[in-house]
């Protein structure tokens, strides 16, 4: 509602300027001007559309970020007509719990969604009583809601929802906003596929490269790539890092398409966008886990109501995407929400960020972690499991593949080796100002026990005062392990590898691993 006051005040601010015109040309005719102005109803502000563009597994690698290796001009106009994010952090680092996390405004640990492709065996999972999605309460403000990927030619396909909770179809009107009626506003969603372009192998790095070489141009060379510190310039992971980009170029050009079609329509100067991924690159250190290459995404938003060429160094949580949006359309943010309005007046900044990795497939874990501007506290409740669990979906990456083969090689140096620490510590405590990679532990070094103590202590309250709902039931377990199996059923060998995962995941839990 602030934003909306603010056009408000901006056209009062016309009309003023429009009042002292006419005073210099006569007191009669001001006063005959205001007599006029007084009989007319105030007229309030047309609710903005509001347009989300989601994109998996990619991290904040644009060039308005700092990128310098690929350009991305859509997404670098985009920022410069609104607000840019430089620390938005996800509360989890991987698809369905975030995606769950940000359509309810809740952190996904309180509302018991944070195990990854939960809800999918015959054991359910149903929101709390009174947490809804917020597209439902998009539709009783009046807005059509809709929900795409992109491009969407036939415009006929709902988009990436992957909730971790039963939930009602009908909170969307449709997949494409095109649909609704003549004057109403609509809150949409487009969802792209962003580094998933990329794939798993190395055929597959190649072919989304060629698309990018024959759509923009030119490719990305893989020895233009420089790889963080803890991955070793294996020719796999560079050609990976380098397709990657390319996926971010692809991306950028679909962001480009996407504007574009707002400006033709005639949509574009009362629509909000919001740019946003849902977690950090798929990499053995990025995705799944709470290091910054996984939690840390860009967020831009630009619009009517926003001021354009803006840049934001505090805290943010994706989740925030949720108060935002409401306040933007006039609509009452639920008192229960985690999600703050971050764009509003009043807005006071938060200290700390929080996020949560869970379950994911067949992998069972639990971590917690914490994040101030300078220092990251990261919780591990199992400590007794390496790094690297066996898991389907990784492991049959030619990144990871490489990756275990130079272990095996006794390759990699020791700073590569963090990877395949067969044990962590129960606690990791990173000075970020001097260790922006989170490769130095400072958890058991003596002249840092008072932050330790101090971070140790606001996760606990944070754990509490949240109700983190912790590690999942071994009944709910199993419900979801009967439906995963069946869906890889049909290939044997990914079958027989994931019930050999079950098995260790169940053997460790007995031993109390």
């Amino acid at each position: 509602m602030a934003a909306i006051l603010t056009q408000v005040e901006k056209s009062d601010a016309v009309g003023d300027n429009q009042a002292m015109t006419t005073h210099r040309a006569g007191t009669a005719a001001l006063v005959l001007a205001l007599g006029t102005l007084a009989a007319l109803p105030l007229q309030a502000a047309e609710p903005p559309n509001i347009l989300w563009i989601i994109v998996d597994d990619m991290s904040a690698n644009l060039s308005s970020y700092g990128e310098t290796v690929i350009e991305t001009p859509h997404l670098d106009r985009l920022a410069s007509r609104g607000v840019r994010f430089t620390n938005a952090y996800v509360t989890a680092p991987v698809c369905s719990p975030n995606r769950s996390a940000f359509i309810t405004g809740m952190y996904q640990t309180s509302i018991g969604v944070h195990h990854h492709n939960s809800s999918q065996g015959e054991l359910k999972i149903h929101l709390p009583p009174g947490i809804r999605p917020i597209p439902e309460l998009f539709q009783e403000a009046g807005y059509y809601t809709a929900i795409t990927g992109w491009p969407n030619t036939d415009r006929e396909t709902i988009g990436k929802t992957h909730y971790n909770f039963e939930w009602d179809q009908t909170i969307y009107d449709g997949p494409d906003w095109s649909d609704r009626r003549p004057g109403q506003p609509f809150f949409a969603q487009v969802h792209l596929p962003g580094g998933k372009h990329r794939g798993r192998s190395l055929e597959s790095f190649r072919q989304i490269s060629d698309r990018v070489e024959k759509l923009l141009g030119s490719r990305t060379d893989p020895s233009d790539v420089k790889l963080p510190p803890y991955y070793p310039d294996d020719p796999v992971l560079l050609a990976d890092w380098a397709a990657y980009l390319d996926s971010v170029r692809l991306t950028d050009s679909f962001v480009g398409d996407v504007i574009a079609r707002l400006d033709d329509e005639g949509d574009l100067e009362n629509t909000v966008v919001l740019f946003m991924t849902d977690h950090g690159i798929s990499h053995a250190r990025g995705k799944q886990f709470l290091y910054d290459e996984g939690m840390h995404v860009p967020l831009v938003i630009a619009g009517p109501t926003i001021e354009p060429g803006q840049v934001r160094d505090d805290l943010v949580e994706h989740i925030d995407i949720a108060a935002l949006s409401l306040a933007l359309a006039g609509i009452e943010i639920p008192d229960h929400m985690h999600s703050r309005d971050i764009l509003a007046r009043d807005y006071e900044e938060r200290t700390a960020v929080f996020a949560a990795r869970d379950r994911c497939d067949e992998t069972v874990d639990y971590i917690r972690a914490l994040r101030t501007t300078r220092f990251k506290y990261i919780r591990n409740f199992l400590p007794g499991r390496p790094h690297l669990q066996p898991n389907l979906y990784k492991d049959g990456k030619s990144i990871v593949i490489a990756l275990r083969e130079a272990h095996a090689a006794g390759t990699l140096n020791e700073t590569q080796q963090l990877l395949f620490a067969p044990t962590r510590p129960a606690e990791e405590l990173y000075d970020l100002s001097e260790d922006p990679f989170e490769v130095r532990n400072l958890a058991g070094d003596p002249k840092h026990q008072a932050q330790l103590k101090k971070l140790r202590k606001r996760m606990d309250d944070w754990i509490e005062r949240t109700n983190d709902h912790g590690a999942e039931s071994a009944a709910m377990y199993d419900s979801e392990m009967a439906a995963y199996s069946k869906r890889v059923s049909a290939n044997p060998e990914s079958a027989a590898i994931l019930r050999r995962n079950i098995a260790l995941m169940k053997r460790w839990a007995a031993e109390g691993m």
